[in-house]
């Protein structure tokens, strides 16, 4: 099948779009005709090669589409389903088996490769040279991706899929840091570092739990606003004063029972975890470069304070993001107030808006 894609040739160059062979779906694969993709910062950091994806590539991994055709032994769609696409795994290994696929033994392999397990890759020229793909097990910036029957995701068709492609990851993973990881009960309070695309999933997800005190801290007054208008109970400028200070006077001196950290700054997540009562627990989303260290108090965490990382919001996609879709239409989880569309065609104004934050959550959309 002759596709567009938006092809990621070196590192740090912007994105060209060229004419691509897409492969027919094998035994267990999903063609999708792409309607949205969102743009994520994992596209951009991997572009910039912080993580080592092999080049040239397409990226894209936050998609949602109707399904054009699946391959044998393929049950759980079929050929018009509305579906979002989401992070890849391989089903068998012991954290597939308990659940928790986005802990997957083979994560890399099935994400972050630029191919099949196999070492294949759906993707090619038209001279024949093979570019990677499967990024996430879908490398949705393209008029149709090729996934496999695990990372399809089947949604409501009532609720428009221009909307829907970033619950594949950006805010599934902010949404289900606080749902499905940190589990706030009713009544506790949380304060969620960074209010871009994840940060403000989480507020809204603190909302959905019950928290009763939900802080928005970030740097961007216009950020700060609109996390009020989603539930936050409080909002700090980090430029205005200490924070962790702040965060206590709001406590009764105590700190808060959670954090967030969405910034990949070490001096956030130092931040986020100083923040902390007693027992409390701060879940680490930001992705950082790897290599990226952090220096934390060892004293403070003596006293059963809790860091522990986040990977696609502890999310079983399959479970998880008709929750979402659900939230949204009882008006539970506004998400689309944080989208702006581009024309595929647009997708480096749409990235250089995203890198400027003049834009929250970015997203293709293909006519």
């Amino acid at each position: 099948m002759r596709i567009t894609a938006a092809l990621t040739e070196t590192k740090g160059a912007p994105f060209t779009l060229a004419p691509l062979d897409l492969d027919d779906p094998r035994r267990g694969e999903v063609v999708v005709k792409i309607v949205s993709s969102g743009v994520c910062h994992t596209d951009l950091i991997v572009r910039d090669q912080w993580y080592p994806v092999p080049l040239p590539a397409v990226l894209g991994h936050e998609g949602a589409g109707v399904v054009e055709a699946v391959g044998d032994g393929v049950t759980s769609v079929a050929p018009g389903d509305h579906v979002v696409l989401s992070f890849s795994s391989c089903g068998g290994c012991r954290t597939c088996v308990q659940g928790r696929p986005a802990y997957c033994d083979l994560f890399f392999a099935h994400n972050f490769a630029g191919s099949r397990p196999d070492g294949s890759t759906p993707l090619h020229r038209e001279s024949g040279d093979d570019v990677h793909g499967v990024f996430f097990g879908q490398s949705s910036f393209a008029t149709y991706a090729l996934a496999a029957e695990r990372n399809v995701v089947k949604v409501d068709p009532s609720v428009p899929l221009e909307l829907l492609g970033p619950l594949g990851c950006g805010i599934q993973t902010g949404a289900g840091g606080v749902l499905n990881s940190l589990k706030p009960p009713a009544g506790s309070s949380i304060a969620v570092f960074g209010a871009g695309s994840v940060g403000l999933s989480a507020v809204m997800a603190a909302v959905v739990a019950g928290c009763t005190t939900i802080v928005a801290v970030d740097l961007n007054t216009q950020r700060l606003e609109l996390a009020k208008e989603l539930g936050a109970t409080h909002v700090i400028n980090d430029a205005e004063g200490d924070t962790v200070e702040r965060l206590r006077d709001l406590t009764g001196g105590l700190g808060v029972d959670y954090t967030v950290e969405a910034t990949a700054v070490p001096a956030v997540l130092r931040q986020a975890v100083d923040a902390l009562n007693q027992g409390g627990t701060c879940g680490l989303i930001g992705a950082a470069a790897l290599g990226t260290e952090v220096s934390l108090d060892m004293s403070s965490l003596l006293f059963g304070r809790v860091v522990r990382g986040i990977v696609e919001g502890d999310s079983v996609p399959q479970l998880f993001i008709p929750k979402l879709v659900d939230l949204y239409r009882q008006g539970r989880f506004p998400f689309d107030k944080l989208i702006k569309s581009y024309a595929f065609e647009d997708i480096n104004e749409a990235v250089e808006d995203a890198e400027k934050g003049t834009t929250l959550k970015a997203v293709l959309t293909f006519g």
